[in-house]
């Protein structure tokens, strides 16, 4: 969520960078820069931006876990030890073929 004290023109973040850096990290929440009163960019902090990234692959990654069950609740889908067996064949790997 951005908050109205979080939206500052790019001129303003030019002058006063350092300060707006130290809020970024103090805060941890991104700032809308804007050109002519329009929102054009946003800046974050790096280990903001690293957490962030954290929570996509942790939703994405639940998403599919979530998107498989469903798929083997409709009954699509192959037992994994048959798709294994039928690896080792393919490829001539030695085990329970």
């Amino acid at each position: 969520m951005i908050h109205l004290q979080d939206i500052h023109s790019l001129t303003e973040f030019q002058r006063n960078a350092r300060q707006h850096i130290e809020r970024l990290k103090a805060t941890g929440r991104p700032e809308v820069l804007t050109i002519n009163g329009k929102a054009e960019v946003v800046i974050q902090d790096a280990e903001s931006y690293q957490k962030l990234l954290e929570r996509i692959d942790r939703a994405e990654a639940i998403e599919g876990i979530r998107q498989g069950l469903e798929s083997m609740e409709r009954g699509e889908g192959r037992p994994a030890g048959e798709v294994l067996k039928e690896i080792r064949r393919k490829y001539q790997i030695p085990g329970d073929a």
